[in-house]
This record gives C-alpha cells, sequence and structure tokens, in this order.
C-alpha cells in the first residue's frame, strides 16, 4: 500500500522531472499501462510527447505543486504553471489534476487548466 507521504513523494518527483527536463526518468513513475485520460491514449510515451510539446511552446515553464490531497489510491494536485505570461495580465496558469496511484507510480490520471493564453491551453497544445 502506497502512504499519503510516498504518494506526495511521488508527484514533487514528478514535477523535478518535468521542471528539469529527465523526461526518461519520469517513464519509471509510470505503471507500464498508464492512462492519461486528457490524451486518451495508454501508456507514458505520449505524456513524453506532450511534455516535449509544452517546453517547446513555453521554455521557461515549470509547475509547482501549491495543493496535494491524497485519499486512498487517489491524489489531487493543483499546481501553479511559471514561466507562461497570462493573456491580458489575468491570473497565473494553473493546472488541476487527479492521479490515480498502483503500486507506488501513476497508474491514471484527468486533468484540466486554466489562466493560459487562447488557443495555446496544454489541452489544446496536444489535441490541436
Amino acid at each position: 500500500m502506497t502512504t499519503h507521504e510516498d504518494t506526495v513523494t511521488l508527484i514533487r518527483r514528478m514535477q523535478e522531472c518535468f521542471n528539469t527536463r529527465q523526461f526518461d526518468q519520469a517513464a519509471d513513475l509510470h505503471v507500464p499501462g498508464f492512462f492519461s485520460h486528457p490524451l486518451g491514449v495508454p501508456g507514458f510515451a505520449a505524456g513524453k510527447a506532450a511534455w516535449h510539446l509544452l517546453v517547446t511552446r513555453y521554455p521557461e515553464i515549470r509547475v509547482v505543486a501549491q495543493d496535494i490531497l491524497v485519499d486512498g489510491d487517489r491524489a489531487a494536485v493543483r499546481s501553479t504553471v511559471e514561466g507562461v505570461t497570462p493573456p491580458d495580465g489575468g491570473a497565473t496558469p494553473e493546472l488541476f489534476e487527479i492521479f490515480r496511484i498502483d503500486g507506488g507510480r501513476f497508474a491514471e490520471m484527468w486533468g484540466a487548466s486554466t489562466g493560459f493564453p487562447a488557443a495555446a491551453t496544454p489541452e489544446e497544445l496536444l489535441h490541436g
């Protein structure tokens, strides 16, 4: 069973991998059948490709967890996004993600974002 502390550490490690562009290391944090609901595909390869798209579009992008709530095998994370200029001086962009953890690794992810420039949200970049 994954503890609350293990889950928080896992989330922070994933964000560290993203922020330091160590995408290959992040693959080990996901189960082989990991499923990204926003991307609609299994496996971390699509997530890795999505990360590459985001850092290409926003070279200075960094995510910083502000809230991590853990309940059993689920974790909800609200993260601020640095390195992305919000449109018209709006609010700092944020990511909202829910993860299901299995055996100390990410098994599923759901997510949404707010505060990104129009036509440049993570969802639009990934599905556009």
